[in-house]
């Protein structure tokens, strides 16, 4: 099995656990082999720099080109050259995620009314492939 994902300097992670679960953060340093240094950059994403443990963290397969303990404003300069955030909201995992977030705050109504339509559909597609097939 090869990695392709390595923990390192500029990987950009999602975390997943904490009160900024769910949002983009950038490594910036490695404390030791249990945590890293984090930071947002705070503007974007709206985390700030703290340390926190490898198990709060899911790599993503996004890096930004910065050094070690890179200040704020470089970290933001990297993030918009990258174009880190447009590559991450194109990405299958962030879209899974959003789906995720959009169907978790339906209400009773609206869950009814995706239900009706999925009924509707699967009608259609089965005159469909009854007119194909016979």
């Amino acid at each position: 099995m090869v990695f392709k994902r390595f923990v390192e300097v500029g990987r950009v992670v999602l975390i997943n656990y904490g009160p900024e679960a769910g949002k983009l953060a950038t490594i910036i340093d490695i404390v030791d082999q249990n945590k890293c240094l984090i930071d947002g950059p705070e503007e974007i994403t709206g985390v700030s720099r703290q340390v926190i443990p490898y198990s709060r963290i899911a790599l993503t397969d996004l890096t930004v080109k910065i050094q070690a303990n890179a200040r704020q404003k470089t970290l933001k300069k990297a993030w918009t050259e990258g174009d880190a955030l447009n590559k991450w909201e194109s990405s299958s995992w962030a879209k899974k995620l959003a789906s995720k977030k959009k169907r978790a705050s339906l209400s009773d109504f609206d869950r009814f009314k995706v239900m009706v339509a999925r009924k509707q559909k699967s009608e259609i597609v089965a005159k469909k492939m009854a007119e194909l097939g016979a």
